[in-house]
């Protein structure tokens, strides 16, 4: 297979959408986040702009929320990426409850993370908040009969970024560590 060297592109593609939520003064705010990362089996990262609203919000409370976003959601989400909580009230763009930590969810998101920020990471232009999962939420609708999550049923929303274009999940395509097996 020949190979073209593209120079230092960012290309790790695609990831899933996620919507933040963060509580303000005045309620929930929301923020569309695709640069998500897991480190380990207990935490994730959010990457945002250092300019977005959200951050001092998530920086004040130590606390957000990370809400899977499937294609029922992708308007709604899609819209509370365009537009700032600075200057316009995001809090009815979804409905919502509070999870233990105080963290807005999405009741809708089929699988949402409440998380508390263990540290932030910045880099030239983006704050990359390293979050403790406090509690994990999901859609019983999507649970496998042993009660593990299918991410089948989950359907999240893919995101890929040198077309700023939306993806759905594909088939699976085998079991992980056990291709090899007879």
């Amino acid at each position: 297979m020949a190979k073209k060297n593209l120079g230092s592109k960012l290309a790790l593609y695609p990831t899933p959408v996620t919507v933040v939520g963060a509580m303000t003064d005045k309620g929930p705010n929301w923020l569309l986040v695709a640069h998500v990362g897991i480190i380990g089996h207990d935490r994730v990262t959010i990457s945002c702009a250092k300019q977005h609203y959200t951050n001092q919000w998530i920086r004040k409370n130590g606390t957000c929320s990370v809400n899977l976003i499937d294609e029922k959601l992708l308007r709604a989400a899609d819209h509370v990426g365009s537009v700032s909580g600075a200057k316009e009230d995001k809090s009815c763009d979804f409905a919502w409850s509070a999870a233990e930590d105080g963290a807005p969810l999405v009741d809708e998101s089929p699988l949402s993370l409440a998380c508390s920020v263990e540290d932030v990471y910045e880099t030239d232009g983006f704050e990359t908040f390293v979050l403790a999962i406090d509690d994990t939420y999901v859609d019983e609708a999507c649970l496998d009969e042993k009660g593990k999550i299918d991410y089948g049923r989950v359907a999240p929303v893919l995101f890929e970024f040198p077309t700023y274009s939306y993806w759905s999940l594909g088939e699976r395509v085998g079991g992980c560590l056990r291709l090899d097996r007879k």
